[in-house]
């Protein structure tokens, strides 16, 4: 069905016992190594799967201590496309995703249309309405955000973990830099965006059962919301000025500027006026208005531009033919540090 492409899938192991081993026998036939990356579980999932599992393509590999989800996930990778794989696509082990769903992640990538391929859960508007509502708001705030710092405005789920990726991508971005833990999905799709990959998303329905989140919200706010800001200032600078120059990296230049000064000009004089009792001139607050309305209207430009600018040619075709050729340079690795 895929030609020649050689396919594992990547299952990190934390806390996954009771639900594991039912995902590993629901994968396809399609899929030639199943990678099992116990990281650090408290509840030895690598060894229940090495005692009760009798599919020989599976390859269970321990980590020490626990590095997060993207760690165990990045372990897998490695190990993948150590062994000559060309596709690894990353199923949780909770039992959440479909494994059957797995031929559907890897189409677009077989046929040249993307490098990296979603799940969407928001696709079907019934399976939305079966989602537990804190998820659906949680995931619609981390959504937006997402979308601002990868710049994959067309994305509708960025923060879902079931995915597929060509490992030759890997040679395009600096995987030992991409977070470990739970911002693992959004960094390494900023990374992707740096090196112009293809992202298509692909409906699925999520399965919510018994299972049990370690992901804790008060834990992760703050990491996330640096990270979002991290990445939307070093992508704005690498896309727009570092790598290319356009009318989107004038808007931006003038625009927040003029935007910014105008509110601190329009609030300064507004407080002046209230602790003088003296009311601003009609000149000052003309000004005011019209360095906020004239950068705002630079910055939607701004912000319209880059919601178009989304990568459409897929990159790992080219790669293929020309093996050695390399997209990175000096200038990208520097500003990842």
């Amino acid at each position: 069905m895929f030609g020649k492409l050689r396919i594992a899938v990547v299952i990190p192991c934390y806390r996954v016992t009771s639900h594991v081993l039912g995902v590993i026998n629901a994968i396809p036939s399609e899929v030639d190594a199943i990678y099992c990356i116990d990281d650090g579980c408290p509840d030895g999932s690598g060894d229940v799967i090495r005692m009760a599992c009798r599919d020989p393509r599976v390859i269970v590999i321990s980590l020490e201590e626990n590095r997060g989800v993207g760690g165990a996930v990045k372990e897998g990778y490695l190990a993948a496309r150590a062994a000559g794989y060309d596709v690894a696509v990353k199923v949780d082990g909770d039992g959440q995703m479909d494994p059957s769903l797995i031929p559907n992640f890897l189409h677009p990538i077989a046929t040249g249309l993307a490098d990296y391929t979603k799940g969407n859960r928001f696709f079907s508007i019934e399976d939305v309405r079966a989602m537990p509502r804190h998820r659906i708001v949680g995931n619609a705030v981390l959504s937006f955000l997402a979308k601002f710092s990868t710049g994959y405005w067309h994305l509708f789920d960025p923060t879902n973990g079931y995915t597929a990726i060509h490992l030759r991508v890997l040679d395009l971005i600096s995987l030992d830099k991409v977070a470990d833990r739970y911002f693992f999905e959004t960094d390494l799709l900023f990374r992707m965006n740096i090196a112009r990959c293809v992202v298509r998303e692909i409906p699925m329905v999520a399965r919510y059962a018994d299972e049990k989140s370690n992901l804790r919200i008060s834990r992760i706010i703050i990491p996330f919301i640096g990270g979002h800001v991290r990445n939307v200032i070093k992508r704005l600078f690498y896309s727009y000025y570092l790598r290319g120059f356009n009318i989107a990296s004038l808007q931006i230049l003038v625009g927040l500027p003029m935007f910014l000064g105008g509110v601190i000009f329009a609030g300064h004089h507004w407080w002046l006026s209230v602790t003088n009792d003296t009311p601003a001139t009609a000149g000052t607050v003309m000004v005011g208005a019209l360095l906020i309305i004239a950068g705002l209207q630079l910055s939607l430009a701004a912000l319209s531009y880059d919601i178009g600018d989304v990568p459409r040619d897929a990159i790992h075709p080219v790669m293929l033919e020309n093996p050695a050729g390399k997209r990175t340079s000096v200038a990208e690795e520097s500003i990842f540090e």
